[in-house]
């Protein structure tokens, strides 16, 4: 049966496909908040027309007919408002990352455990991405057998001028391996099937932009997880004439076969989105994702009522922030 969602903080645009596949679904929406003026405010009032604001979440947090609550709010904020969610009886969908410190994470785990409410990441590149989603299904078939190595390539547009302060201020977007990293870190456990990663090397550093001195546009890092191994690269040097705000790619390289996935464009084609390119012992293909049905927000929902883990695995999101939180200060440590 469908349920009532609230939205607590819409600071970044990752909220309009959490609530619009939420409401594919059948959930209702009827009151967000947010902490002062957004950026996508203008756009959530067009967008969610019948979602009104109030002044105080707490009409959000003691409204017994809200089941789950989505939060999009800056990101150093978003641990807290999870957790006064959870202690206010409410299942939670966050804005990757989920939080920005480990001692977030354990007071995440803690509330967790502690009131059996799901926190979900919605880790947006594996969840709402149709090419993403076709790999998985291609790897759970054996296309190329087991997976060694995942490598995931993330470079964005910088388009400053739509920014807010807050992407530019370290404590409060987490930096870039937090940041753009939780979702990268994801899909590197999810493919390689990892519960036990070691951070072989990581880097960080701002190379473009000395007036923003805790920003950073360039980070990487290599993970050995005990199911195969990583590199991810996170960037912000997409050039303005891609026609869209990055060429994201995911790269699978398995004991049968390999994958690519060329998410939101393919260079020099035509823009088309999700595509796959497999190759193993007998197909060299092409595949058009683009009508492929994405499993998390059916699976969340359905988690929701019935108290289960389908979606994403609770273990996996700890450690998939964990790692990347890590990640972000064995960087830093090293700069």
């Amino acid at each position: 049966m469908p349920f009532k969602l609230g939205v607590l903080g819409i600071d970044h645009g990752h909220i309009f496909g959490m609530l619009s596949n939420m409401k594919a679904q059948g959930c209702t929406c009827d009151a967000y908040w947010t902490d002062g003026p957004a950026v996508t405010e203008e756009k959530f009032n067009t967008t969610f027309p019948e979602v009104t604001k109030v002044e105080d979440r707490r009409a959000i947090l003691e409204d017994e007919a809200i089941s789950m609550v989505l939060i999009s709010a800056v990101p150093a904020d978003r641990a807290a408002l999870a957790i006064e969610a959870m202690e206010a009886g409410k299942d939670v969908m966050v804005d990757k990352p989920g939080c920005t410190t480990l001692e977030q994470l354990e007071a995440i785990k803690e509330c967790q455990a502690r009131t059996g409410r799901i926190w979900s990441v919605n880790f947006s590149e594996r969840f709402e991405v149709r090419a993403t989603t076709k790999a998985s299904e291609l790897v759970q078939q054996g296309a190329i057998g087991r997976v060694i190595q995942v490598v995931t390539l993330a470079p964005h547009k910088q388009n400053l001028k739509t920014r807010p302060d807050w992407y530019f201020e370290r404590e409060r977007y987490g930096g870039i391996l937090t940041d753009i990293g939780s979702h990268q870190v994801d899909q590197f456990l999810h493919f390689t099937g990892s519960t036990d990663v070691t951070i072989a090397a990581a880097h960080v550093e701002n190379t473009t932009r000395p007036e923003y001195p805790g920003f950073q546009d360039y980070g990487e890092m290599t993970l050995h997880g005990d199911g195969g191994h990583g590199y991810l690269r996170l960037d912000w040097f997409t050039p303005d004439g891609l026609p869209t705000w990055g060429d994201g790619r995911l790269f699978l390289l398995g004991t049968e076969g390999t994958i690519e996935c060329r998410k939101y464009t393919d260079i020099g084609q035509p823009h088309r989105t999700d595509n796959l390119y497999l190759v193993n012992g007998t197909e060299n293909a092409h595949i058009d994702c683009r009508d492929v049905d994405l499993p998390y927000f059916p699976c969340i929902a359905a988690d929701v009522q019935d108290r289960t883990e389908t979606a994403c695995p609770q273990a996996h999101t700890f450690l998939t922030m964990e790692t990347c939180i890590k990640a972000q200060m064995k960087a830093e440590a090293h700069a």
